[in-house]
């Protein structure tokens, strides 16, 4: 990453197609309560006026089959923006367990330089140790 600023993360977001962002937007709305509540409350709508309102005018009496059309060619639609999402995720999360496993080497290769260091530093601190310890056994 040459612009330290930005996390791999931000870069990847900023580089995204306009399909690919409006898979991110279309999965997240689809994907929450309000979408839920405004949905039931279309076919709850479509009902009461099919049924009650127009009894004798009704575009789409019961048993609603302009409605049944419309929520399958909705499932259609939303099984594959779901899809190109999830496709999407996948991606992002192979890159990053990618990064966290480059990450861990070049940790491990620190960690490992750290101990030698360590060792050579114990090393030397036994060094001094004895010759503090020879030089007091010739005075005495």
């Amino acid at each position: 990453m040459t612009d330290h600023g930005k996390t791999w993360h931000d870069q990847h977001k900023a580089s995204l197609t306009k399909g690919q962002r409006a898979a991110d937007i279309m999965r997240n709305g689809m994907g929450s309560w309000p979408f839920v509540g405004s949905f039931i409350g279309f076919m709850m709508i479509w009902a009461g006026i099919n049924t009650w309102a127009l009894v004798t005018h009704a575009w789409d009496p019961y048993p609603y089959i302009l409605l049944n059309l419309l929520l399958s060619m909705l499932a259609g639609l939303q099984g594959a923006i779901l899809l190109i999402a999830a496709k999407r995720q996948d991606a992002i999360a192979a890159v990053m367990a990618q990064h966290d496993y480059d990450t861990n080497l070049k940790a491990k290769e620190e960690i490992e330089l750290l101990i030698t260091i360590n060792r050579e530093q114990l090393a030397i601190l036994q060094e001094l140790k004895d010759i503090k310890d020879s030089a007091r056994t010739h005075r005495s």
